[in-house]
């Protein structure tokens, strides 16, 4: 046994599992004493967590000593194995697997230098240092060009600096097979931007609106301008008026646009529900 194999309990599985796995896997082994699987797979797990030296933890639960444990992760045969990242379950198997195959499953868990430049970045977020942030995802793009997911990080730094050119140019690379729910939102908001530098400045609409603000085609194009800018809540609010005043082509346009916003700002559940209710009793 080495010190990166320890037997966890109930009252100790968060700072054991959960809280560690914010710096490294933690592999959970859910065993019993009766089991021979668990007695088979034992010493491969020992052996592995001993090679990798620290880059992954195993954890071990005793689930005839701790069945609320069992029963908190959905636990139906043992052995089981369940793997944490940043504090959620990863990934799992159950059954006693040959060593090849517990050593593919650790390795898929464990971060490449890459996602960990990643990591670091998301720190700095958190830490409102957007600099180094940017700075980590540079590096960890020049390391692996084909990590989509470092390539999205920073296409979100860069639209949360207005920076929608040099954006646009970091998303060209993924391929449209390879989009995710959160690419597709960054592509939305990149195309809504690109149809926006069509548009008139945002002080000249407001102009036009304060002289007529029955003009509608002025409103609908100072939603389109809102939302390029990530004002949802009055983009919203002036796509609204359109649909509540026209009943035509505007109309169409406007729910339309609504409907990408409740998508680009699914992260604002009450914002998006509250005009979901608002279209809805303006369009029935």
């Amino acid at each position: 046994m080495t010190t990166y194999s320890f037997d966890t309990a109930t009252e100790s599985f968060e700072n054991d599992v959960l809280k560690a796995s914010e710096k490294v896997p933690v592999l959970v082994d859910f065993w019993a004493p009766w089991c021979a699987p668990c007695h088979a797979l034992k010493p491969i797990l020992e052996k592995l967590v001993g090679e990798y030296q620290g880059r992954f933890l195993l954890a071990k639960v005793n689930s005839d000593e701790h069945p609320q444990l069992s029963a908190q992760f959905g636990v139906r045969g043992i052995p089981n194995v369940k793997a944490f990242v940043d504090g959620k379950l990863a990934d799992e198997f159950t059954g006693a697997l040959p060593e090849s195959g517990v050593r593919a499953f650790i390795d898929r868990l464990i971060p490449t230098p890459g996602e960990k430049l990643r990591r670091t970045a998301r720190a700095f977020v958190t830490q409102g240092d957007f600099d180094e942030a940017e700075r980590h995802l540079r590096s960890a793009l020049e390391l692996e060009p084909a990590n989509h997911a470092v390539r999205l990080d920073l296409v979100e730094l860069l639209l949360a600096k207005n920076s929608y050119a040099e954006a646009d140019e970091m998303f060209a690379p993924i391929p449209e097979r390879e989009r995710d729910e959160r690419a597709d939102r960054l592509y939305s908001a990149l195309e809504l931007w690109k149809r926006s530098r069509q548009l008139p400045a945002l002080e000249e609409l407001e102009a036009k609106l304060a002289a007529n603000p029955d003009d509608l085609p002025s409103r609908l194009a100072l939603g389109e301008r809102l939302i390029a800018e990530q004002r949802y809540e009055p983009a919203l609010a002036a796509l609204l008026e359109v649909v509540r005043k026209d009943r035509g082509a505007l109309r169409t346009s406007a729910r339309k646009l609504m409907v990408e916003v409740f998508a680009l700002a699914a992260d604002e559940a009450e914002l998006v529900s509250r005009y979901r209710k608002l279209l809805a009793g303006a369009l029935y």
